[in-house]
């Protein structure tokens, strides 16, 4: 059975720190997302990480999506 994933705000600094504090191994594999902004909403990030690591699409074609969906609703508001 797969195990949910678990979401960590560090620094890059303390990332593996934290990582050996939780009991993961250092050749243990795992996925990291960086956010330089800091203006991602949690649910939209998570979203994004598991859609991204199942192969549905990329970053760049998830950007294009949200895109085009942007100028869709902005044609109905004008």
């Amino acid at each position: 059975m797969a195990t949910q994933p678990e979401f960590i705000e560090s620094t890059a600094g303390q990332i593996a720190a934290e990582l050996a504090r939780r009991g993961i191994s250092s050749d243990q594999p795992v996925m990291v997302t960086i956010d330089r902004e800091q203006g991602v909403l949690p649910g939209r990030l998570a979203s994004r990480i598991h859609v991204v690591a199942d192969g549905i699409a990329s970053d760049e074609e998830i950007d294009r999506v949200i895109e085009k969906a942007r100028e869709e609703v902005q044609s109905l508001i004008r």
